[in-house]
């Protein structure tokens, strides 16, 4: 099966959490988008996780994003169908009617928004009484995003000698929370891309202020596109959207206003080249996956260091060279240096000159991780 996938070569995750996560064991496995932890889950699941029954299935997944979930359930179904399991995806912005019709049905494994899934619960669609197999991804950006009450809420329904699986960016702050609570003897692995996968990403920072961004953010596109544009508000994506389409570049919004319909339409033209910018919300930034992103502009200055991690990440993947561009207004000068600071990269604003976009420097290689190393340690 793996091999018809094209899946012969394992990554770094899949070899060191495997073992451990097909042997029955709790697994906390630190790793980046983009590492292949997906399979590192994936085939516990399918290989592990028994039959259901109607509205009470037996392996269950919970995700921060609908564009996650879909992506999940790509990667599983193939897996689970030759063990004979049933999967399903609930998340918002679908017919609910959907999920409970499918759900009373039967499905073995369950790929799910915690939003979604609490619903169902509540309205007595589904019980998690029989999971025994649980499977958190991006825990981080779930706790971001202020799921993390829904999560335990659901994790508590689930049965008490389930084994779950964890998987995030960072295991530290909310994340060891849910580690202790919720796993038993866990199995840490973490791991970092080896150098080579990791791309060659420069950071640029342009002053901006609010009149000129429209402008600005057109000629980055122009000059190195495709791009994924992040904004901070939902309405500012499509504002900014019809704004850069009118200037003549292909756009499409993506947020959480967005049906899902429009969004997998949004990302598949993107996909396809037939759409050059991707202007999308900070909620968006962990659910977009795909490749061929030549560089991310920051239109509005992220919250934080880790909302900056989590957009830029979109770039210079797979050892492909990327770009991100930051835009910044005279009043945002003390935060971006904070995120610069944080991040440890090159500290002030750059001269506004496209031809920076070729010839900035990436951030200094002392103040990055460490290259590829893979660690395990038991709790």
């Amino acid at each position: 099966m793996l091999a018809r996938l094209e899946r012969t070569t394992p990554f770094p995750i899949q070899v060191a959490a495997l073992p451990d996560a097909l042997r029955g064991r709790d697994v906390a496995g630190r790793a980046p988008t983009g590492s292949g932890k997906t399979l590192a889950f994936g085939l516990p699941l399918a290989m592990r996780t028994g039959r259901g029954r109607p509205g009470r299935p037996r392996g269950l997944v919970l995700v921060p994003t609908r564009e996650l979930a879909a992506q999940v359930r790509e990667t599983l179904q193939p897996l689970a169908a030759q063990r004979g399991r049933r999967v399903a995806t609930v998340y918002g912005g679908t017919d609910i009617r959907r999920d409970q019709r499918r759900l009373r049905e039967g499905v073995d494994i369950v790929v799910a928004t915690p939003g979604r899934l609490a619903d169902l619960v509540q309205r007595g669609d589904v019980s998690l009484g029989d999971v025994d197999l649980v499977v958190l991804d991006e825990a981080d950006r779930m706790a971001d995003m202020g799921f993390l009450p829904e999560v335990t809420r659901l994790l508590d329904r689930t049965s008490d000698d389930r084994q779950t699986l964890l998987f995030s960016a960072t295991l530290d702050g909310d994340v060891d929370v849910l580690v202790r609570r919720y796993q038993r003897d866990p199995v840490r692995h973490e791991v970092e891309l080896p150098e080579d996968e990791r791309g060659d990403v420069r950071h640029v920072f342009f002053q901006a202020e609010r009149p000129e961004r429209r402008r600005l953010t057109g000629d980055i596109v122009r000059e190195r596109g495709p791009a994924i544009v992040f904004t901070r508000t939902k309405h500012g994506a499509d504002r900014l959207a019809k704004q850069l389409a009118q200037d003549g570049i292909r756009t499409a919004a993506i947020h959480g206003n967005r049906s899902q319909g429009q969004r997998e339409r949004a990302l598949a033209a993107f996909h396809q080249g037939q759409v050059t910018a991707l202007v999308a919300t900070d909620v968006a930034a962990r659910g977009i996956h795909v490749d061929g992103v030549a560089v991310v502009v920051h239109h509005d200055l992220p919250a934080t260091d880790k909302d900056y991690v989590h957009r830029s990440g979109r770039t210079g993947r797979a050892g492909n060279r990327g770009l991100v561009v930051t835009l910044v207004g005279d009043e945002q000068r003390a935060d971006a240096e904070a995120i610069q600071r944080q991040l440890g990269l090159s500290h002030g604003l750059h001269p506004r000159d496209l031809r920076l976009l070729d010839t900035a420097e990436p951030p200094a290689r002392a103040r990055q991780r460490a290259p590829a190393r893979r660690r395990a340690r038991q709790r």
